[in-house]
């Protein structure tokens, strides 16, 4: 586990500088049009990088067996404790994606939001299952233009980057905008064999 990486965001949630629990728009919008329709009874999801739980807790309170990563025992206790006040159940792993490698064919949704690290998205694309879909949404190149955010490109999409990033998922939904803050938002879904 890159050491570093834990302490810093483990000293973030403990001063709440990341503590929203209210779930990205983008999820809920994606959710409502995209995931209820196809999985009307939920299943099972994966939540990258989710932090103190916001998409984790919202999947779990609609049916969901959700498993939330992130690299911070600290968020995840604070997920956890969030789960217990809702009487929702979530699992938390304590993972560095960078060293853990998802289970494949495991996950019906996957929701990756404001993390970026390339080597995963094939990955993330194998650990769907046949129907199954991706919500990712994150920042773009366009973001050094505006205040906040990522500085190092290595943390930002090129113009239109994820639209192409994973060739085997079906394109349902895809967006760049540079209002506010400078994203691209993607909903795809594997096509079954």
């Amino acid at each position: 586990m890159e050491e570093n990486s834990r302490i810093e965001w483990d000293r973030r949630y403990r001063e709440r500088s990341h503590s929203s629990l209210t779930p990205d728009p983008f999820l809920v919008s994606a959710y409502e049009e995209f995931v209820a329709p196809a999985f009307p009874n939920g299943g099972t999801a994966l939540d990258l990088v989710g932090g103190v739980g916001r998409h984790a807790l919202y999947l779990a309170e609609r049916g969901w067996q959700v498993t939330l990563v992130d690299v911070s025992p600290q968020g995840l206790a604070l997920a956890e404790s969030e789960a217990k006040a809702r009487r929702v159940s979530i699992t938390c792993r304590a993972e560095d994606l960078t060293e853990w490698e998802l289970p494949a064919s495991s996950s019906d949704l996957v929701v990756n939001f404001f993390y970026l690290e390339r080597a995963l998205f094939t990955q993330i694309e194998q650990a769907l299952k046949p129907g199954g879909i991706l919500i990712f949404k994150t920042y773009t190149q366009e973001q050094l233009k505006l205040s906040g955010g990522p500085t190092h490109f290595m943390h930002l999409l090129g113009s239109d980057e994820l639209l192409h990033a994973f060739s085997g998922l079906q394109i349902l939904h895809y967006y760049e905008s540079s209002t506010g803050k400078a994203v691209a938002e993607l909903v795809a879904r594997k096509v079954s064999p």
